[in-house]
């Protein structure tokens, strides 16, 4: 499996392409694999859902808090990625937090991410993870990208 071309997914990327070449590159890896699908991408805003099935659910039924982390981690991730400052080699999540307000057993879930913070050194994003469809907030989450400059 070869990594991310970090250099595909820049400010320069236009958003109605790079969402389309998220979902490409996130193929054979956890993004792909548990099925997230990115519906819109930019430096500014990242949209993606997740349909719910059996395997995402925790042993109560409910949905594992873990595969909603994943969907906002990989949301908040990627809009890093797509505003990494020019010369930058790529990132790595150095603090995330979670705030789960809810939960859901079918149907879908979907995810806003939204920069709080674009700096030379680090990146702080936001994502509310809603119920499709109602909108209804079931998680909040927020992490820290440290941006890597090669050596």
């Amino acid at each position: 499996m070869q990594p991310v071309d970090r250099t595909l997914a820049t400010n320069s990327t236009p958003p109605e392409a790079l969402h389309a070449l998220l979902n490409t590159h996130s193929q054979n890896t956890l993004p792909g694999l548990i099925g997230i699908e990115f519906l819109a991408a930019s430096a500014a805003l990242v949209e993606s859902r997740l349909s719910i099935r059996p395997a995402l659910l925790a042993p109560n039924g409910f949905l594992h808090a873990a595969t909603v982390i994943a969907l906002a981690d990989t949301s908040c991730g990627y809009g890093c990625m797509a505003s990494l400052p020019e010369g930058a080699s790529g990132f790595t999540t150095i603090e995330l937090k979670s705030n789960h307000l809810g939960t859901a057993r079918e149907g879908g879930i979907y995810c806003r991410a939204t920069p709080a913070h674009r700096g030379r050194t680090t990146q702080v994003w936001d994502a509310v993870v809603m119920i499709e469809g109602t909108q209804k907030p079931i998680a909040l989450f927020r992490c820290t990208q440290m941006v890597l400059w090669p050596k």
